[in-house]
């Protein structure tokens, strides 16, 4: 069967593949023609989970929990499952995952071949390192058990290795206890980028939950301003919120024939969220976590072009400086983020070769694209970071240079020896040159 896949940027455009849906992990991997990949649930942004042309296995087939040690907070499932549904088992046993991205909506696999990261990277660092073990199958046939101290090499390939390794059937990770779904949070005004990096710090100190949203389109002595949310989860003590589920969920039913982000839309948002009172809430992890997991379809806002997200870790000596730089070419471009987010990392050492997150500050950002002007404009993003040794996530990528790649996997060389040559994506053919 042949079929369009998109990823959730919807840029580059949907290609058509032939697609296998997989269900049974026991099961080799299906004869093909053609170089494979594993498509999860789409949550992508760029070309990491496409394969133009090519063979696309389709992993949500893979749904099955395996284990739960519901006394050490042991979880083993199929690399098919979604965090949600790992969430809907485990929040009522008090447990809860130790690292998490701003979607529930990806699969556990996913999870490890992107080597997510989430509000508390200065405290757990990424997914990967809480990764127990998993089964890696290759197209030769053979099958791998990687834990830490078994296959350890391939566990470090295969975490953040972009689903190039092969295909991950299952994976066994170690969950964090909690006393209860609630997560006692606070949100504070930040005037500018320097105000920001002292609230970052004080708040990476005091708690587990970091992050910030700043307002692109300001400049001058407002350049950076934003708001800061830092939570912990709460104690059985501090009682209970409303569950979010009492609201209902919105969709955008369709895509719209041009991008609602414009520059009147953002400036009219950005004035009004930067207004957002400060305050302590206590509040249930759906909304701290994953806010824009209420808006079903969200990606369709961007009109029918898609959107670009471009996410990069700038190194700690040189963060403020070159994160100003960023947002000052932002602010004069036009293109202002709708979502804007800045988030310092920890000084944990990558849990795979290819792993993106590292000590620094993050910036994550989301453009419609509006063809050659957003290309111009990511190209003079990509300057400022190629300028201080800086790094750009390819879980997010669809038009980094050879040169950004370069920069960003400096293990690169290390992880050809892992590759399966029957798994290609259409970022690794684009920057490798693969075909």
């Amino acid at each position: 069967m042949t079929q369009r896949i998109e990823s959730w940027g919807r840029y580059p455009k949907a290609t058509p593949a032939k697609v296998t849906r997989l269900t049974d992990r026991d099961a080799p991997l299906p004869e093909s023609d053609r170089p494979m990949l594993v498509f999860g649930n789409g949550r992508s942004y760029g070309d990491v989970c496409l394969n133009d042309g090519g063979h696309i296995l389709l992993g949500r087939g893979l749904d099955r929990f395996i284990a739960f040690d519901a006394e050490q907070g042991i979880l083993r499932a199929e690399a098919g499952v979604l965090l949600s549904e790992i969430l809907e088992l485990i929040v009522p046993k008090g447990w809860f995952l130790p690292v998490t991205p701003g979607t529930k909506f990806v699969t556990l696999g996913g999870a490890v071949a992107n080597d997510v990261h989430g509000k508390n990277h200065h405290r757990a660092g990424t997914f990967g390192h809480h990764v127990r073990a998993f089964e890696l199958v290759r197209s030769d046939g053979s099958r791998r058990v990687c834990t830490p101290t078994e296959n350890a090499d391939w566990l470090a390939a295969t975490i953040g290795g972009l689903g190039l390794t092969g295909l991950i059937t299952w994976v066994e990770i170690q969950l964090r206890a909690i006393e209860g779904p609630w997560i006692q949070a606070e949100s504070r005004r930040f005037a500018n980028l320097s105000e920001f990096f002292v609230l970052s710090e004080e708040s990476d100190r005091q708690h587990e939950f970091t992050v910030a949203w700043v307002d692109c389109a300001a400049r001058g002595q407002h350049l950076g301003r934003g708001i800061l949310l830092s939570g912990d989860f709460a104690p059985a003590s501090a009682g209970q919120g409303k569950h979010p589920r009492a609201h209902g969920r919105l969709d955008v039913p369709f895509t719209p024939p041009i991008s609602l982000i414009n520059p009147l839309s953002l400036r009219a948002f950005n004035a009004l969220y930067a207004r957002k009172p400060e305050r302590r809430f206590l509040t249930h992890y759906e909304p701290f976590f994953y806010p824009l997991d209420a808006i079903g379809h969200w990606n369709r806002i961007y009109g029918p072009k898609g959107f670009l997200q471009y996410q990069c870790v700038l190194p700690p000596e040189s963060a403020e400086t070159a994160t100003r730089e960023l947002l000052e070419r932002i602010a004069a471009s036009g293109q202002g983020s709708f979502l804007a987010v800045l988030k310092g990392f920890g000084t944990q050492p990558q849990a795979g070769l290819l792993s993106f997150a590292r000590a620094g500050v993050t910036i994550a950002l989301d453009f419609p694209f509006r063809g050659a002007r957003t290309s111009a404009l990511l190209n003079t993003l990509d300057a400022v970071v190629v300028a201080v040794d800086g790094a750009l996530y390819a879980a997010k990528d669809a038009r980094m240079s050879q040169l950004g790649w370069g920069l960003s996997t400096p293990r690169l060389e290390a992880f050809g020896d892992f590759i399966d040559h029957s798994f290609v994506s259409g970022l690794w053919c684009r920057l490798n040159a693969c075909g």
